[in-house]
């Protein structure tokens, strides 16, 4: 994470709880935030909210102008607040790929139906093509694809044991 970006969160929760924000301060900071995040969230939100903040700063009377502008400030201050919280609950709601799944991926074959041999045997040679070691690949990168055809050639028997 940004060292900066808990000064950025502080300077945009000033702004946010300010009645009336100086927009022309506004539009530094996210300038600032957009030019130096490394966050590409962070970058975003505050590349969208410039021109609508400059509006509001070229324009402070027209009261369109300061509701977009806030609105737009108030998506950095998410994005800001999503970086600097901690994360309760559950960590890694991402599905885990099945062996299956994860061998159908290495041989770039649909997951989502029944698979005829020819059809894992042409993907299987597609893919050596590339892997196998005399062609530049890596030895064991190949020897997990081998793995992936047989086990889908074969799905019923066990290697190894």
């Amino acid at each position: 994470m940004d060292r900066h970006v808990g000064e950025w969160k502080h300077a945009v929760d000033r702004f946010w709880q300010a009645e009336g924000p100086d927009w022309t301060e506004v539009a530094h900071v996210m300038a600032s935030i957009a030019a130096t995040a490394g966050e590409a969230d962070l970058r975003h939100a505050a590349t969208q909210a410039q021109p609508s903040i400059r509006n509001a700063a070229a324009n402070p009377q027209d009261h369109m102008t300061r509701v977009v502008a806030r609105r737009r400030l108030g998506v950095v201050r998410d994005v800001l607040h999503e970086l600097v919280t901690p994360k309760f609950g559950r960590r890694g709601t991402e599905r885990v790929p099945t062996e299956d799944e994860r061998f159908r991926q290495m041989l770039g074959l649909p997951l989502d139906r029944q698979l005829a041999a020819t059809e894992i045997h042409q993907a299987f040679r597609r893919s050596a093509k590339r892997m196998h070691p005399d062609a530049g690949g890596d030895a064991h990168a190949f020897l997990a694809l081998s793995a992936a055809r047989d086990a889908l050639m074969h799905p019923g028997s066990k290697k190894g044991g």
